[in-house]
This record gives C-alpha cells, sequence and structure tokens, in this order.
C-alpha cells in the first residue's frame, strides 16, 4: 500500500486501521501527518458522539443541532481526503492544528 492509499484510508473511521496496520514499511511523513490528522479527528468524532447521545437522551430537541455537528465531521473528512488525495500537509479546518504535535506512536 502506497503513502497516498495510506492518506486516503485515515479519513474513512475503521479503515484508520487498515492504514495504520496495512503498510508500516512504506509510511512516508506525508502518510504519518494524515494519519494522525484522521486519527484525531476519528477520536473527536467518537467523544462527540458519546456526549452527543448523553444529551440527546436528556433533551431530544436537542437532536436537530447534533445532527448538524455530524454533518460538519463529515464535511472535514471530506477536506482530509482532498487534503491526501493532493498530497498536501494542511491541517484539517477547525481541529487540524491541535493533531500536529499529537499522536507520536503513529511515527514509530
Amino acid at each position: 500500500m502506497n503513502a497516498k492509499t495510506q492518506s486516503i484510508l485515515s479519513y474513512l473511521g475503521i479503515l484508520w486501521l487498515v492504514a495504520f496496520f496495512g503498510g508500516k514499511a512504506q509510511r512516508s511523513a506525508l502518510s504519518n501527518y494524515h494519519l494522525k490528522q484522521g486519527f484525531g479527528l476519528l477520536l473527536t468524532a467518537l467523544i462527540v458522539n458519546i456526549v452527543s447521545y448523553v444529551l440527546i437522551s436528556l433533551v431530544p430537541a436537542l437532536s436537530i443541532i447534533i445532527s448538524v455537528i455530524g454533518l460538519l465531521f463529515l464535511i472535514l473528512m471530506v477536506f482530509g481526503i482532498i487534503n491526501a488525495v493532493n498530497e498536501v500537509k494542511r491541517p484539517l479546518p477547525l481541529l487540524g492544528k491541535l493533531f500536529e504535535d499529537k499522536f507520536s506512536f503513529i511515527e514509530q
């Protein structure tokens, strides 16, 4: 699996594991960058989803607002895939700067 494929798969949820374990030998700085961005996005989305399910169970009227937040994560995922296809190291809007220096286990 080449670096571009790893970079694209890193934004597709559970396929992040395929990108992480599937090509450790062929990993480049570009794929490491996108693996960090994708992992950060995945973790953030999971945390927001857990919190949103709790909030919806308490206040059902919030379901519309939480649906919009879910759409925001989909848009961020598309931005990440576009950056991976174009082979550029550009952080995700809103959240990407937070993930650039995190997750050092990815580079090993």
